[in-house]
């Protein structure tokens, strides 16, 4: 199936405010690219169908400043070859410690050291490689938990903390996207695991992710919207990389849905509406904890309750 390609030429200097804007609508199928030696920089979208890349473009546009955009938006049709090197091309191989995620098409190539983990993706038209800070910042506490939550009961430490016992069970990925937080977090021996997300595509992408870590039958992912996927449900983490306004909206249920002595982990968060969302989310979780970190233009809030 042919691939509907929207590019468009817009300001360098225009860049990060583009990807912020692309952030807050929550446009999944949308990348910024930058050639620096030319001074060229372009937003470019992949979509299933023309009447979708011309919505979205319709979308985006009327969400961007006019000085941002330097050309017209040029539609193509592309044969799966060609969608396929395209986005191969902006998503690299990272790693945390001893953990790696990787793309599926560098499994006969990329080596790991022994003992390390990996884990494979093919994020295809779906949010979430951790090549974005929103996504890298929530995979970093998902491997802090996976850490603590093995060392529970062996009583060793972790970093400067030894670890804590009764840590409550089970991760969900709210908002799950490529599935990377899912996938990895059952990789790395944690379960229950549950994902879901809005959007179909992103489901699909998620257990075809789950299938190539062989983790399919370890993850439930599942189509719905934060106040359905987190009914009724309680985890030690619950993960939700989510635009600022969505988050603070659904506050009440990402709260409720942490169990005793469990974790929230948000982000998605611009670095300037940090305090605001806390502020907010303090409102709502009498004496939780929080931490924060920053990367670039990005931030996440993790909150911890107690036991």
């Amino acid at each position: 199936m042919a691939v509907s390609e929207c590019k468009v030429a817009v300001a360098p200097g225009a860049v990060e405010a583009i990807e912020e804007t692309i952030a807050v609508l929550e446009e999944p199928g949308w990348t910024v690219r930058e050639d620096l030696p030319s001074g060229c920089a372009w937003v470019v979208g992949y979509f299933a169908r023309p009447a979708e890349a011309a919505g979205a473009w319709c979308r985006l546009a009327g969400a961007l400043s006019p000085g941002w955009v330097a050309g017209t938006a040029e539609f193509r049709e592309l044969p799966d070859a060609d969608w396929a090197e395209s986005y191969k091309i902006h998503f690299k191989a990272w790693r945390i410690g001893r953990r790696h995620w990787v793309p599926e098409w560098q499994r006969g190539t990329y080596r790991a050291p022994a003992g390390d983990e990996v884990v494979w993706l093919d994020p295809g038209m779906a949010f979430g490689t951790g090549n974005h800070e929103t996504t890298r910042l929530c995979c970093e506490r998902l491997v802090e938990f996976a850490d603590q939550f093995r060392a529970r009961n062996s009583g060793q430490r972790v970093g400067r903390e030894k670890a804590k016992p009764g840590m409550p069970p089970g991760v969900v990925d709210a908002g799950c996207g490529s599935g990377i937080l899912a996938v990895s977090a059952a990789r790395f021996g944690l379960g229950p695991v549950a994902g879901f997300d809005n959007d179909p595509v992103a489901v699909r992408v998620s257990r075809g992710n789950a299938a190539l870590n062989e983790v399919a039958n370890r993850v439930e992912f599942f189509l719905g919207d934060l106040a359905m996927g987190l009914a009724g449900r309680q985890a030690g983490l619950v993960l939700a990389n989510i635009q600022t306004d969505v988050l603070r909206q659904q506050s009440r249920e990402l709260v409720q849905a942490v169990a005793p002595g469990g974790c929230l982990s948000l982000s998605g968060i611009l670095a300037e509406e940090l305090e605001a969302l806390r502020k907010h989310f303090a409102a709502e979780t009498s004496g939780w904890r929080t931490e924060s970190r920053t990367i670039g233009e990005w931030a996440d809030l993790l909150l911890i309750r107690g036991s």
